[in-house]
């Protein structure tokens, strides 16, 4: 082959950059590793990032769990807005829902009006509140002391209170969850029944729902 047809390579030197003084080598790089900005993903054990959000539940509008797209396919598949509620409340929800959840009143004379409040007087009431402010005031104070005592919760927790074996339609003290989780600890370690190690898929379910609770704050 004459000089004019010869084939010549037009690199001739392709490096690569070393590694930097404690940076693995590409080979050894951990995939998983969360990059600048990027949040974990919110399923117990998962080291992806973060791609998708899915609500917690009811009671918790515009809050969410953050999932990768694995767990967030799988965390709806199994979604359901009326969880916890008996047929009678969820007809209740519709029926509140064709008015937005608003209040509405009855076309009538209300027994706040003037003139209701004359006639109240007239019957030797010692006190009339014709606007009802003391009445509304009392009924906020008792709607904050149910929100108080019921605490709302996310699918995750709800299903983490379940594996503990708690009431999941009441809020669980801390103290009362942390107990829970090393009494079931020592009843399923093998070490605690014999070696007898068919508790293991139970002790581990126990484990990671502590961890739930935990990170959720609420052990």
């Amino acid at each position: 082959m004459s000089d004019a047809f010869q084939y010549r390579p037009k690199f001739v030197d392709i490096r690569v950059r070393p590694p930097k003084p404690g940076e693995a080598p590409p080979e050894q790089a951990d995939v998983f590793t969360l990059k600048p900005g990027e949040r974990a993903c919110d399923h117990q054990g998962c080291r992806r990032a973060a791609t998708a959000k899915a609500p917690k539940g009811r009671g918790l509008e515009g809050e969410f769990y953050h999932f990768c797209a694995p767990h967030a396919a799988e965390y709806n598949k199994h979604w359901d807005f009326f969880a916890g509620m008996n047929e009678a409340e969820v007809q209740q929800w519709q029926a509140d829902a064709r008015t937005g959840h608003r209040p509405t009143w009855a076309f009538k004379a209300s027994n706040k009006s003037r003139e209701a409040a004359g006639a109240a007087a007239k019957a030797g009431e010692a006190f009339v509140d014709p606007l009802g402010v003391l009445a509304a005031a009392r009924k906020r104070a008792e709607a904050a002391k149910v929100a108080d005592s019921a605490r709302p919760m996310g699918k995750l927790e709800r299903i983490a209170l379940a594996d503990l074996d708690l009431d999941i339609t009441k809020a669980a003290e801390p103290a009362a969850i942390r107990a829970r989780y090393h009494e079931l600890l020592k009843r399923l370690h093998p070490d605690a029944n014999g070696g007898d190690r068919s508790t293991e898929d139970k002790l581990a379910r126990v484990i990671k729902a502590f961890k739930v609770l935990k990170a959720a704050r609420l052990a």
